[in-house]
């Protein structure tokens, strides 16, 4: 008897036992840990991460299916980063419109708000490219369902205020996806982004080319393509002694003649593009020079590498959309008149042949239609020098509360604080607002914008080639 009864004591122990620890397990908190919280998003695992003061930073790659519209035609992982700082500040959505870079930096945004940044690899850019790749579902709109899709995991962590922002191809994408997600957002800030409408059209890259800079620059920048092109079997030379030294192989664009060419046309556009006008003291003469230094500059500015089968197939995702949807630009240079062989070469002449590409004329005006009537929290940032701003977005009077700006002598590497005086204090106080974090100061007088965050040589480092490719 006793012993049944001190079975039977034994066994209601047990059982409390077990049931105090199944309540206590059906209690337990959520992660807390940032790492854990992110890692608890279906789909979400790590690739590493990097320690840096004050923040920390993790490499992510993330479940996406390969075609929104249909789930079931399989997945594809893509990568991502997350620059954390505190759940309880507003978040930055950044993307290049290109690779990511997985070292840990801030974007302008992220530095005027002192907030978190989620940076987002662009669908087909190795490695965040479906295998097998249907280079069909490259896409707008179907890049725009990605950051929804990663704003919509990360939303219940990050609860605070959203924008998103790029430059370049990255401004493009910011603005293409709040024109399908027009919800996600409280802000957008787009930097340097083209808005070629009508791709046939573009008579406005030849008037930039007319008036950009000053006269004797202009000049001497045409004076030396178009020597590069008297000069071309001789610097031809030059460039197959470079091509047969390193490996270079030229099969996509078809010849070492045609690679040539379409590195000296982008000369005057990549000068613009990246440098200044204090640059022009440093172009040669180009009746003097010798072939080594006309080649030498020519490939300083635009890159001998560039047109390159090594050099393209990094970027075959950009040309598949400027030659399916975003366009391209096709300028005239009647300075090379009778040397030019193939003329201003087109984005199919860059994507390997065995891709299809057929080009969609409405994409493009649809979103400059709805950015120029639908607009809200809107900020446009343009180089006056720079040649995509030769055709840029612009606001009708239905807007709301947005602005284009531009960046007096910049270049492709416009931003806030290139921007005039008064225009520069307006920007960031319209993005400290959007982002919910403008201090009293700033709601009662715009002119004392400023960014919350102190600069950090490191993290605020900008490399304009690294971070704004485009043509090239």
């Amino acid at each position: 008897m006793r012993k049944a009864l001190r079975w039977l004591l034994s066994l209601v122990v047990l059982i409390g036992t077990l049931s105090a620890a199944g309540a206590a397990t059906a209690a337990e908190p959520k992660a807390t840990n940032i790492k854990d919280r992110l890692l608890e998003i279906p789909g979400m695992s790590l690739i590493e991460e990097k320690p840096y003061r004050g923040y920390r930073y993790f490499v992510l790659n993330y479940t996406q299916p390969v075609d929104h519209r249909q789930p079931d035609k399989g997945t594809f992982q893509q990568r991502l980063s997350v620059l954390h700082k505190d759940t309880n500040r507003p978040t930055v959505f950044h993307t290049s419109g290109y690779h990511l870079r997985t070292s840990p930096f801030r974007s302008e945004p992220t530095r005027i708000i002192d907030g978190n940044q989620v940076s987002m690899e662009y669908r087909f850019f190795d490695p965040s490219r479906p295998s097998p790749a249907n280079w069909s579902d490259l896409n707008i709109e179907q890049a725009a369902n990605d950051q929804h899709r990663i704003f919509k995991a990360l939303k219940p962590i990050y609860s605070k205020n959203w924008l998103s922002t790029g430059g370049s191809k990255g401004g493009m994408t910011a603005t293409y996806y709040e024109r399908f997600h027009p919800n996600d957002m409280d802000g957008v800030v787009a930097y340097v982004a083209p808005n070629d409408v009508v791709n046939r059209e573009d008579s406005a890259y030849d008037r930039f080319f007319e008036n950009v800079g000053t006269k004797k620059c202009r000049d001497a920048l045409n004076a030396v393509q178009r020597e590069a092109l008297v000069r071309r079997e001789p610097l031809k030379k030059l460039y197959a002694d470079w091509a047969a030294e390193s490996g270079a192989t030229f099969k996509t664009v078809g010849s070492l003649d045609k690679s040539y060419e379409a590195v000296v046309s982008d000369m005057v556009w990549a000068f613009w593009q990246y440098s200044s006008e204090a640059d022009c003291k440093d172009v040669p003469t180009a009746a003097t020079a010798t072939d080594q230094e006309i080649y030498t500059y020519v490939d300083d500015i635009s890159g001998f590498s560039f047109y390159t089968d090594q050099g393209l197939e990094p970027y075959t995702p950009y040309y598949y959309q400027a030659g399916t949807e975003l366009g391209s630009p096709n300028i005239q240079q009647p300075h090379l008149d009778g040397l030019s062989r193939y003329g201003y070469q087109a984005p199919r002449e860059f994507v390997p042949r065995d891709i299809p590409m057929w080009f969609n004329p409405w994409k493009m005006r649809d979103v400059d239609t709805w950015v120029r009537y639908n607009a809200e929290r809107m900020l446009f940032v343009n180089g006056e020098n720079d040649p995509w701003g030769a055709e840029p977005f612009r606001l009708s009077e239905y807007a709301k509360d947005s602005y284009v700006y531009v960046a007096p002598g910049a270049n492709h590497g416009a931003n806030v604080a290139a921007l005039k005086g008064d225009e520069r204090a307006k920007a960031t106080a319209a993005i400290l607002k959007w982002a919910g974090v403008a201090p009293a100061t700033v709601r009662a007088d715009e002119a004392k914008a400023k960014p919350l965050a102190t600069y950090d040589a490191k993290l605020d480092k900008r490399d304009l080639k690294r971070e704004f490719t485009m043509r090239h």
